[in-house]
């Protein structure tokens, strides 16, 4: 056997169900740079058919699915008829991530979660501001310095690239604000996996926001100190994020920046899968905002995607 015929034996081949959305394109764009995948592509006249679908499923070691939340739970339901067959599934929708034997894909979650998610056949991407937000207050949660009950407000602004398709084509038409606030009601869909894993009892305020440019996020959480268990210094709050990631490849600890750093942009990350988290505010003040920044599109979505795919098949 010759070595491109051994190396062809050994690629792992994915499927993405709904590759021509923005999520399902920033995933293919990636695993094509991943010489052991192989995508492979539904015929678009057959892309809801779904005998075709079932096929390319128990064809594939691993499916993808970029779908709608109703769409993403009747992939998962034809998956469920191929028994044996049935392929590993990472499903990017807001559909299964606190839903009962699905693994959440944020393998930075504890130090056991990267193998959960290596021994996983169905894992939940995780979204884009649960990402940044659960990064920051699940180490400190964890640590008894926020008590699991406290009532945390977590604000965050991203890309329009995050919003859909709707929101894109609004976007791109001019037909956009600058800027809005959105999710007022209090009942965004990202909020039951806040909840979930940053460890935290009382249900978190989120406020998003949108900007007039296409991606890139800022997730930011404001805390008194004083009202924290100990009275923690922003030097304790940096320490206990900064030994939790001491090990993280994409997730980052910026040190040093409370009075150092007076503005943060949103786009820095733009095109990477990292992950920076950042603590600002003043001693005497007893206040503090923890900062993450990411690509809402990267390590928001694509780029956590492409993670638990390799860990899911044995390439991480």
């Amino acid at each position: 056997m010759t070595a491109s015929v051994a190396q062809k034996a050994k690629t792992a081949t994915v499927f993405i169900d709904g590759e021509a959305g923005t999520t399902g394109l920033e995933i293919r764009e990636r695993l094509a740079g991943i010489d052991a995948i192989t995508v492979k592509s539904i015929d678009p006249d057959k892309r809801k058919d779904k005998a075709a679908r079932a096929d390319m499923m128990r064809g594939v070691d691993l499916a993808v699915l970029c779908l709608p939340d109703d769409a993403a739970k009747e992939a998962v339901a034809l998956a469920d008829t191929l028994g044996k067959d049935a392929p590993k599934i990472v499903d990017a929708s807001t559909a299964h991530r606190v839903a009962p034997g699905w693994v959440y894909g944020f393998a930075e979650l504890s130090p056991a979660q990267a193998d959960a998610i290596r021994n996983a056949t169905r894992v939940a991407n995780p979204g884009c501001y649960p990402t940044g937000a659960i990064a920051l207050l699940r180490p400190l949660v964890d640590a008894g310095l926020i008590p699991s009950d406290y009532p945390i407000t977590i604000n965050a602004v991203s890309g329009y690239s995050g919003g859909g398709r709707s929101m894109i084509e609004a976007y791109e038409a001019g037909n956009a604000p600058s800027f809005e606030l959105y999710g007022l009601g209090l009942e965004h869909k990202h909020v039951p996996e806040l909840q979930a894993y940053t460890g935290l009892t009382r249900r978190p305020i989120f406020v998003p926001s949108v900007g007039n440019y296409h991606k890139g996020m800022l997730v930011s959480v404001p805390l008194h100190l004083d009202t924290l268990s100990g009275n923690p210094s922003l030097a304790d709050i940096e320490a206990v994020l900064a030994k939790y990631y001491k090990s993280a490849e994409l997730v980052s600890v910026v040190t040093g920046a409370a009075g150092k750093i007076a503005r943060l942009e949103t786009e820095a990350l733009n095109d990477t899968d990292k992950l920076e988290l950042f603590v600002f505010g003043k001693p005497e003040l007893k206040q503090a905002v923890l900062v993450a920044r990411l690509d809402n599109l990267g390590k928001g979505a694509a780029g956590a995607a492409v993670q638990n795919i390799k860990l899911m098949l044995g390439l991480a």
